[in-house]
């Protein structure tokens, strides 16, 4: 399981790293201004509903019940099930791309009402969601695909896909003087990677022979997953609901705040993509399928060792994010159209993000106590709560802080979630924490002392020696200061946890396979 884990980790890295270069590109070409700000709502809008409909709706119902047939019935079943499955989600996604074209101009000035008094910038964001909007289709079918490949162990081409978003938008705005704006031709990318991405994970369950095909459903088969999906997608539209949120308030800030949260959102994710829903695309499965086969201990065994390995490998970058934030706002992004104004104003976002980020990365394998036991019933209804004080906070917090306020919000809505996750999960005996987990939590804790020392009291040596290398100044002090930062949380982690009891010898179990 954790060689599946450092699998999708790996490959979702190595998207980030592709990522960075596309956010770099976007926004030395385009900035955070009026161009940029129309494309982060015409991108945002499609993601929305995919999280809805898709990634955690669907995967919260659709894997406990294709590994349970999988696990119970046989491989022929199981493929049966995800090709009835299969036709019902393309029958929806085509209605829904259908009313989105229709409606567009009523659905961007619904969720962006501050754009109803500048009509060239409503414009355009009506014109590059209707670009982008097909991506949600083409992503859903990837989100099916994902599970199927995942219940039957293969991780590495789902894990990949994103990539291909990534170098598309790259190679759209390469050819950015082809379009009417870069904004066109990002937007133009980004679908395009969408078909790219559906192509990729097709040809892998077929290589695989799990390939969905059409199939007319039958109600027996499908009730049970529709029975979790209705929970699934209310929990999951809850939490969209606070990013809509962001959408809406947001929209109401001068040009430019819509950039900076997006600029920021992109660093702050980067953890959460590497680690946190890298841990929850494989302990989901792999929860499920213990339990489905009487493996209770192993099940909770393999949620520690998660949860474990989550902590020890995001600690680093919430220290990061709390204390040096305008360091690497800066270094990532200002060039070209991206002015250190614009630094400042995503790095105060990213500190308020950077509030949360511990719970963030630990809420999809706190969710997996209930959903891998096809309860999505409690997360929905703790994501309800969560969302709930999120948004009233948003609302409070928008007025004095403006952009800030709408990430400390965020944050505090995720401590909330996890905490209530992780309490009646304790409460229900679905969660079990053992010694490894509790070990390596201190431990983690021990090391961030000195990684703290190295921001606070190294940034000046840091930036002296950058200061030689002209424009890369930024760029290498933020270099030099990440490099001795994890070298001294790495020391003093391997050291805690030998101090700890856990010595290298001991940790194998928790590398390899449960």
């Amino acid at each position: 399981m954790i060689r599946n884990l450092l699998s999708v980790g790996g490959f979702t890295l190595l998207s980030r790293i592709t990522g960075f270069f596309r956010d770099v590109m976007l926004s030395a070409i385009l900035g955070a201004g009026f161009v940029s700000d129309a494309f982060f709502i015409a991108f945002r809008l499609p993601n929305h509903f995919r999280a809805i409909f898709g990634e955690g709706a669907f995967n919260a119902a659709y894997v406990p019940c294709y590994s349970k047939a999988l696990e119970r019935e046989g491989k022929a079943s199981a493929k049966e099930f995800s090709s009835e499955v299969f036709t019902l989600l393309l029958a929806s996604q085509l209605l829904l791309l259908a009313l989105a074209f229709a409606f567009m101009p009523q659905l961007v000035a619904l969720l962006a009402p501050g754009l109803d008094d500048r009509p060239e910038k409503f414009e355009l964001a009506v014109t590059l969601t209707r670009i982008t909007f097909p991506y949600l289709l083409c992503m859903t079918l990837v989100t099916l695909h994902q599970g199927t490949l995942n219940a039957n162990g293969r991780f590495a081409a789902p894990a990949f896909a994103p990539n291909l978003l990534n170098l598309s938008v790259m190679a759209a705005l390469a050819l950015a003087f082809l379009f009417p704006n870069a904004g066109v031709a990002a937007s133009v990318g980004v679908t395009v990677s969408g078909a790219l991405q559906l192509a990729l994970v097709m040809a892998d369950a077929r290589l695989a022979g799990v390939l969905e095909g059409f199939a007319r459903p039958r109600w027996k088969r499908v009730r049970d997953f529709f029975l979790m999906l209705g929970p699934a997608v209310i929990g999951s539209a809850s939490g969209q609901i606070a990013i809509f949120a962001d959408t809406i308030i947001a929209s109401m800030l001068p040009d430019g705040g819509i950039s900076a949260i997006a600029y920021a959102d992109r660093i702050y994710q980067l953890p959460n993509g590497v680690i946190g829903l890298a841990a929850g695309t494989v302990l989901l499965p792999e929860m499920s399928r213990r339990l489905a086969a009487g493996d209770v201990d192993g099940a909770y065994a393999a949620q520690n060792r998660v949860m474990a390995l989550t902590i020890a490998l995001a600690a680093p970058f919430f220290v990061a994010f709390v204390t040096i934030p305008e360091l690497i706002m800066s270094g990532v992004f200002q060039r070209g159209a991206f002015t250190a104004a614009d630094s400042l104003r995503s790095a105060a976002v990213l500190a308020a993000y950077g509030g949360g980020l511990m719970a963030l990365v630990l809420i999809s394998a706190a969710r997996a106590s209930f959903q891998s036991q096809g309860d999505t019933k409690t997360p929905m209804l703790v994501a309800l709560g969560a969302v709930a004080v999120n948004v009233a906070l948003k609302v409070a917090l928008f007025e004095p802080l403006g952009a800030v306020g709408l990430a400390t919000a965020t944050s505090v809505g995720l401590w909330i979630n996890l905490a209530a996750l992780v309490g009646l999960a304790l409460q229900r005996g679905a969660m079990r924490f053992d010694e490894t987990l509790l070990r390596v939590c201190a431990a983690s804790l021990a090391a961030c002392i000195p990684l703290i020392l190295v921001a606070v009291y190294g940034y000046g040596p840091a930036a002296r020696l950058g200061a030689f290398f002209g424009g890369l100044e930024d760029v290498v002090t933020l270099i030099v200061l990440g490099a001795a930062g994890a070298l001294a949380y790495g020391a003093v982690l391997l050291g805690s946890l030998r101090l700890f009891g856990l010595r290298l010898s001991q940790l194998r179990p928790l590398l390899g396979d449960t």
